[in-house]
Parts: C-alpha cells; sequence; structure tokens
C-alpha cells in the first residue's frame, strides 16, 4: 500500500500540469487575446463577454449531472479514467480551435466563438470532474490526501505560472504581436496536457477503498447529494468567494502591467517571483499541517492575504512594493487552495456517514462548478472594466486616464479582498468537520463495513 501511494502521489499530481497550463491560457488570457492581439470592437466584446459569462453558467449548472454520469459509469478501467481520456482529447483540440485565427468579420466570428467556447467548457468539465473526483478515491488517510493534493497542487501551480511567465515572451518571439504566436502556444499546452493525463491513466492505481458496491446515483440523489450535505454546501460557497476573488485578480495582471505600471516585460518577472512563492508554499504545508489545525492555518492565510490587498492597493508604482505585496497574496492564496480542496474532500465521508452513500464524483463537480462560476465572474468584471476604464480603446498605458486607472485597481484588488473575507467569515461560522469529527465518521464507516 506504502508502494501504491507513492505512485499514486507523483503519477496523479504530474497528470494536472499541462491540463491547468491549458484553463489558465483560457481563463486569464483569452479575452487578453480578443481584445489586444484579434482588437474586437466594444460591441464585439460586449457580446463577447455575454457569450462568456452565459456559457460557463450553462456549463456550470450541468457539472453536477457529469457528476452523476461518471459516479454511474461502469468500465474495466474504472468509472474515472475513460472521462479523464475523453474530456482531454476533446478540450485539448477545441483550445486549439479556439486559438485559430479564422480571419473572418466580427459578425461571423462571434457564433464561431460562442460554439467552441460552450463545447471546450463541456469537455473539459468532464476531464476536470473524473480527474479531482480520483483523488479522494485514492486513500481515506487524512494526511496522505494532504499529501497527494499538495503535490497535485503544486504541479497545478507550476501549469499555471508556466503559462503566466511564458504567454509574453513566448508568443512575441514566435509571431510579433501577431495572433500566430497564441495559435502555436496554444498547440504547445495541449501536446503537454495529453502527455501528462497520459502518465495519470497509465500510472495511478486505484486501491478498492468501498467495500459496497453503491446503486446507480439518480438525478434526484443527485440534488440529495448537493443539498443535503450542509458541509458541501458551506465548502461549495466559500470556495466559490474565494475562486471569484483570485481568478478576478490574476485575471487582471496583464492589464495591470501593461496599462497601470506602463511594463509589459515586467509582468513575466513578477509572475516567475509569485509562481517561486506560491509553489514554495504549496511545497510546506504538509509539515505545517501536521502542527497547525486547518482552522489556524486558514485564519492566518487569510490574514497575509489581507494584508497583501491592502499594500498593492496603495503601493506606488515601484516593484518592490507590488512584489512584497504579491508574495503575500499568492502565498496566503496558496495555502487557502489546498485546504479549499482538503475541505471538499473530505465532505465526501461527511456525506458517506449522514447519507449512507458514497459519491465522489457528485460530490467534487462542485470543484469545477465553482471554477466556472468563479471564472464566469472574474471574465464579466474584466471585461465590463476593460470596456468601461476606457482600457480596450487604449494602445498604451498614456491612453488611460486616471479614473480608467482607479477602475481597474478597484475591480482588481478591493472587490476581491471583499469576496475572500466574505468566504472565510461563512466557513469560520459553519464549517464543523475537524480532526476529531473527521477519525470518527472514519471509525463509523469502518466499523458499518463501508469502506476499507
Amino acid at each position: 500500500m506504502e508502494t501504491d501511494f507513492k505512485r499514486n502521489k507523483w503519477t496523479f499530481g504530474l497528470g494536472t500540469i499541462g491540463r491547468d497550463m491549458v484553463y489558465s491560457l483560457i481563463s486569464m488570457y483569452l479575452v487578453f487575446y480578443l481584445t489586444d492581439i484579434l482588437s474586437l470592437s466594444n460591441k464585439a466584446m460586449w457580446w463577447v463577454t455575454a457569450i462568456m459569462l452565459s456559457a460557463r453558467v450553462f456549463d456550470a449548472l450541468n457539472d453536477p449531472i457529469m457528476g452523476v454520469i461518471v459516479d454511474n459509469t461502469k468500465s474495466k478501467y474504472g468509472k474515472f479514467k475513460p472521462w479523464i481520456l475523453i474530456g482531454a482529447l476533446g478540450s485539448g483540440v477545441l483550445t486549439i480551435s479556439i486559438f485559430f485565427d479564422y480571419k473572418v468579420s466580427e459578425s461571423a466570428f462571434i457564433p464561431i466563438f460562442a460554439v467552441l467556447y460552450l463545447l471546450w467548457g463541456i469537455l473539459f468539465t468532464a476531464n476536470d470532474i473524473s480527474y479531482w473526483s480520483m483523488m479522494p478515491s485514492l486513500t481515506t488517510d487524512a494526511h496522505e490526501r494532504e499529501a497527494i493534493g499538495s503535490i497535485a497542487r503544486i504541479c497545478a501551480n507550476i501549469g499555471l505560472f508556466a503559462v503566466v511567465v511564458g504567454i509574453i515572451p513566448i508568443t512575441e518571439a514566435l509571431s510579433g504581436t501577431g495572433s500566430g504566436g497564441f495559435f502555436v502556444f496554444a498547440i504547445g499546452v495541449v501536446v503537454i496536457m495529453w502527455v501528462g493525463q497520459l502518465i495519470t491513466l497509465l500510472g495511478v492505481k486505484q486501491p478498492r477503498l468501498v467495500l459496497k458496491t453503491p446503486e446507480p446515483t439518480t438525478l434526484s440523489g443527485m440534488v440529495k447529494v448537493i443539498f443535503k450535505n450542509d458541509q458541501l454546501l458551506v465548502t461549495a460557497i466559500s470556495m466559490a468567494l474565494f475562486m471569484i476573488g483570485y481568478v478576478t485578480t490574476t485575471s487582471f495582471g496583464l492589464y495591470f502591467f501593461k496599462y497601470a505600471y506602463g511594463d509589459e516585460a515586467m509582468y513575466s518577472i513578477f509572475a516567475l517571483i509569485l509562481g517561486v512563492s506560491q509553489i514554495a508554499a504549496l511545497a510546506i504545508f504538509p509539515k505545517v499541517a501536521k502542527k497547525f489545525v486547518r482552522a489556524k492555518i486558514y485564519k492566518n492565510a487569510t490574514i497575509v492575504v489581507v494584508i497583501g490587498y491592502v499594500i498593492f492597493f496603495f503601493a506606488p508604482m515601484n516593484m518592490l512594493y507590488i512584489g512584497i505585496a504579491g508574495i503575500l497574496l499568492f502565498v496566503g492564496q496558496a495555502f487557502i487552495q489546498i485546504l479549499m480542496l482538503m475541505f471538499l474532500a473530505d465532505t465526501i465521508e461527511y456525506g458517506h456517514y449522514k447519507l449512507g452513500k458514497r459519491n465522489e464524483s457528485v460530490t467534487f463537480s462542485i470543484q469545477p462548478f465553482i471554477n466556472k462560476m468563479g471564472g464566469a465572474v472574474a471574465s464579466g468584471v474584466v471585461g465590463a472594466t476593460v470596456i468601461l476604464s476606457g482600457i480596450n480603446d487604449a494602445k498604451t498605458a498614456s491612453d488611460v486616464t486616471s479614473q480608467g486607472l482607479l477602475m481597474l485597481k478597484i475591480a482588481m484588488l478591493i472587490f476581491p479582498l471583499i469576496c475572500i473575507i466574505l468566504g472565510y467569515i461563512l466557513y469560520s461560522k459553519r464549517y464543523i468537520i475537524d480532526k476529531s469529527l473527521y477519525e470518527d465518521i472514519i471509525k463509523a464507516l469502518k466499523d458499518k463495513g463501508e469502506i476499507a
């Protein structure tokens, strides 16, 4: 079992490097590609913003249904791996298609974009739900979960920051300021995703944790799993508020350095420093978790994030102050990211104990639902802000007014800060699964012969 744990820890985690590269490319840079590379008009951007928001909401509402489909899947390869494969192949092809320059009029481009974006969301969801819901099926040991989750989040952040750091210099080297650089870059990250997912598909060995074969989950059963599990609902709302704040801030990064700081090239350097800081925080999380309870870690991480946001908002355009603020933000957010993953995983056993049925995929369908809702809100905020602030019409930083820059900073820093604080308050008031309760639940499930 120890050998399987070590093998699974790495083969599961490595699978998400390319996945998160693809997700980061779409969620963080698609709007920039449309405004600054394809130079869509304000009218077209309003349409695109509405399409992205609508597609994310539609797709998010379908996430629990996808969770039911995965939970009910029976194959010789298990219920997770077939959908990991289908989702990776389909979303990869669509990612490349989205960044292809069709050289058509804006009126023709908008329906093409709408179809591709909607299909991308559906297929990436199939991969995302099946991938992440596999994690809690690998072990019920809290510390082993923290170790697997930490490696996976480190790999996810390596993928994220590889895109953040590399996208500007690589795309410009490939094609100057043209669209071809983004297209080639998209092909590259998709290939990396496919290689990583192959490592997971071939390398992960699932133990038999559940001793009783569960009955198929119905749509009414899906509703029960979500709404009767009070801790899942608390985690979902807290996680959604955090993700809205986190994704909104990161999505503004390139705009901030181009139009507020005035030096687009510094964005990659800034991102590299933050990426190393965040990955280092994730690497030490398992050791920190052995010394402190999760509630204390979450509280202190939130305090660090608040300090970072306040410094960033009032900082002059000086990299020393901005860099310190950024490090505080991303170190704190790294701890919250992994904590949210652990909170969500623990609600599976809580739901199993409370409702009498184990549903990994329906439970973990909440994660992509939250990510999409966070991405939808972030895309809406970013899209509206770059239009209303005048950034979409600007060519350089000097073209943006002081009022436009203030609007950018409020949307990038104040709105996310409020969301993250509200998420922590909800958690602190309503989340009850601590170490003692979790251990009691595991013991009860074992005594009943439900799990090994």
